[in-house]
C-alpha cells in the first residue's frame, strides 16, 4: 500500500475530543462528481449506449468495481469490467489534466487543519493512480495519509478504509470527523463509528444520530468539528 506514514509526535487536536479529521475526495474536495459520469457517458455511447441519468445516483460515490458492473449490466454492454474501469480510470485522468475545480471551502479547510497541526487523512474510493494525480492539486502535505479504493478489500460503503485510516494515525475512530458527500461514503464512516459531517453533492443526504448535514464546506472550519465532537461528551 502507498500512504504517507504521519511523522512520529503527530499532534492532535488539543482541547477537544477532536483526533483526527479524515476526508473524502470526489465531491468533497473536488468538484469531479460530474467528470465521472460524463465520462461513463462518453464510454459508454462509444460502445453503443445510451446512459439513463436516473443511474447517476446509483453510480456516485461507489467503488469502480461496483458502479462499473451496475453499467455493465444495466445496458448489457459486452465488455469485460477489468477493460471498463481502464477506460474509465483513463477518461477521468484525461478530465483533470485539463481543470481541477476545489469544492468551495476545502482549501481554506485543509490549510486550517494543517496550520493546527491535526491528524488529517484523504479516504477516497478512486484508485491510487487518481488519488495521486489529484494529490497534486490538493498538496500532499495537506495530508498525513491517504487511503485508496484499491488498497482495501473491501472498500466504501463499508467501513474498512475508515478504520485503516484512523489506525494509520493511530487514533479512535469514534474521536474522528469524517467529511462526505455521498450516502455510500456516510455509510462507510458510520459503521465505522466516526462522526460524519455530509456534505451532499449529487443526491440528498438526511440527518441522523452522529451525522450533521450543511450545504457547503464553508459551513465547516476546525472550530465547527470540534464543537460536534464535544457535544458528543
Amino acid at each position: 500500500m502507498t500512504t504517507t506514514v504521519p511523522a512520529p509526535g503527530t499532534k492532535t487536536a488539543e482541547g477537544s475530543a477532536l483526533q483526527a479529521v479524515l476526508l473524502d475526495m470526489d465531491g468533497t474536495l473536488v468538484d469531479t462528481e460530474g467528470f465521472w459520469w460524463d465520462v461513463e457517458v462518453e464510454v459508454f455511447a462509444a460502445l453503443g449506449h445510451t446512459l439513463d441519468d436516473a443511474w447517476r445516483h446509483v453510480v456516485v460515490g461507489g467503488p469502480m468495481t461496483r458502479s462499473a458492473g451496475f453499467l455493465i449490466e444495466a445496458t448489457g454492454a459486452d465488455i469485460p469490467l477489468a477493460e471498463l474501469t481502464v477506460l474509465l480510470n483513463q477518461g477521468f485522468e484525461d478530465r483533470i489534466g485539463e481543470a481541477l475545480p476545489l469544492m468551495p471551502g476545502a482549501a481554506r479547510l485543509l490549510a486550517e487543519l494543517h496550520e493546527q497541526g491535526v491528524p488529517t487523512a484523504l479516504v477516497s474510493a478512486s484508485h491510487r493512480r487518481i488519488i495521486d494525480r489529484v494529490l497534486t492539486t490538493l498538496g500532499p502535505h495537506h495530508f498525513s495519509l491517504s487511503i485508496a479504493g484499491d488498497e482495501v478489500s473491501r472498500t466504501k460503503p463499508h467501513p474498512d478504509p475508515y478504520l485503516l485510516a484512523a489506525a494509520g494515525l493511530g487514533v479512535d475512530p469514534t474521536r474522528c470527523a469524517v467529511v462526505e458527500d455521498t450516502a455510500t461514503g456516510v455509510a462507510a464512516a458510520e459503521a465505522a463509528g466516526c462522526h460524519v459531517v455530509a456534505v451532499p453533492s449529487v443526491a440528498p443526504i438526511g440527518p441522523a444520530a452522529r451525522r450533521t448535514v450543511v450545504t457547503s464546506l464553508e459551513e465547516v472550519d476546525l472550530a465547527f468539528l470540534r464543537g460536534l465532537m464535544t457535544e458528543m461528551r
